[in-house]
């Protein structure tokens, strides 16, 4: 194994984690809501959420605001590379799968992991370590079993 030191980036992930920090606690601060992403997307796909537009608005919001970060940030840099590194076909079921998990598990990495964790929340500290567990098995599997 070797690390890509040229990948290593320091500086924007730690900006990356302070906006998501930020994010997370303008939510609860401004709306006492938790940043779940699958939790919005689902919810703006539901017909009841679109009789209310008070819980329409902020969701749409905060999704379209996910979507227009990364024409944004290349203002100020240049966007990295976009590789498909697998069969798109297999990238879609596991996109699929993830979302099926994240419905399944009541949450996803946001919810748990961010917001989930920072309550001090066991509920999310169990769901954070399958998905750690989930994630580290499939790379295994995926890099040393099947692709060996």
């Amino acid at each position: 194994m070797s690390i890509a030191w040229d990948a290593f980036t320091p500086a924007t992930s730690l900006a990356g984690g302070v906006l998501i920090g930020l994010s997370a606690t303008a939510m609860v601060v401004l709306l006492g809501r938790i940043t779940g992403i699958s939790g919005m997307v689902g919810s703006l796909l539901q017909a009841q959420t679109w009789r209310s537009t008070s819980q329409w608005g902020w969701r749409a919001a905060f999704v379209a605001g996910l979507m227009a970060a990364p024409w944004v940030w290349q203002w100020f840099a240049p966007l990295p590379e976009v590789t498909m590194p697998s069969n798109p076909v297999l990238i879609i079921a596991a996109g699929l799968l993830v979302g099926f998990g994240t419905r399944l598990g009541s949450g996803c990495t946001s919810g748990h992991g961010v917001c989930g964790l920072s309550r001090l929340s066991l509920r999310s500290l169990a769901a954070t370590l399958v998905f750690m567990a989930t994630g580290t098995a499939t790379v295994f599997v995926a890099r040393h079993v099947i692709g060996g």
